[in-house]
């Protein structure tokens, strides 16, 4: 952080006139925002970027600023790039899709390599939708995936290193997601939202070029949903029949 260029007064030094002045949201933001990148580099501990950013958020004044970024390089240093992947280029963003995913008594699914907005919006009835995000390139850092479906089922597949957060309403369905595997507060996050009636979301975490039969079955979901609506069905018919015998004894006496 760079503090603003003021000039100098009488007997006061401009930076130390400066450095007086009063910091306001937006700077302590950018000071966070470089402390976040430095954790993520390894450049300080979870322990000091904790400790450093309660200095942040007490600090009035750039003064109080300054010593947290102090030993730290400066926001626009060149850094050394590393490479995990040296074997592939650097690709261009794909192109943009439609944001809308429909499936009615049909299927639906996206998958390889392409553009996550940030909210796509499935509808499935009597459908089902595979989403693959292994090689989705994520618009922003969270993502919403709105979920409509009325007797059908969403498979969703993520990779490693993704936080997924299910903030759907389940009306005889529900949600199976996987726990979280990382605890990077800079997660990308894909959260899940929607109305499920008789059907369901089911999310799988799996590595890039992992097999194994991810793929659900399209209604697979339905069905599970349905064998339990029969048989609640068939349980309250036996208590109507009970109920009609022991009226009807009641009657013969």
């Amino acid at each position: 952080m760079n503090l603003p260029e003021q000039p100098s007064e009488s007997g006061v030094p401009a930076e130390s006139q400066a450095a007086r002045m009063r910091a306001s949201d937006a700077d302590r933001d950018e000071v966070a925002d470089r402390l976040r990148e430095a954790l993520a580099e390894g450049r300080i501990t979870p322990e000091e970027h904790a400790e450093r950013i309660d200095v942040v958020y007490n600090a009035k004044t750039y003064a109080e600023l300054e010593p947290v970024l102090s030993d730290l390089p400066p926001e626009r240093a060149p850094r050394p790039r590393v490479e995990l992947r040296k074997d592939e280029p650097v690709l261009p963003p794909p192109p943009a899709q439609s944001p809308n995913l429909v499936a009615i008594f049909s299927g639906v699914e996206r998958k390889g390599r392409w553009l996550a907005e940030p909210t796509t919006n499935i509808t499935c009835v009597f459908g089902g939708a595979d989403l693959d995000f292994r090689q989705a390139v994520l618009s922003r850092g969270e993502v919403t995936v709105n979920v409509t479906c009325v007797f059908g089922g969403v498979t969703i597949v993520v990779p490693p290193g993704v936080r997924v957060v299910g903030s759907t309403t389940a009306i005889f369905g529900g949600n199976d997601l996987p726990e979280d595997d990382t605890t990077d507060p800079d997660a990308p996050v894909i959260r899940l939202t929607g109305t499920l009636l008789f059907g369901g979301v089911s999310v799988k975490r799996k590595a890039v070029g992992e097999k194994g039969g991810h793929r659900v079955r399209h209604g697979e979901v339905h069905e599970r949903h349905r064998e339990k609506i029969e048989r609640r069905e068939h349980r309250d018919e036996r208590r109507e029949r009970l109920r009609e015998l022991r009226d009807e004894r009641r009657r013969d006496r």
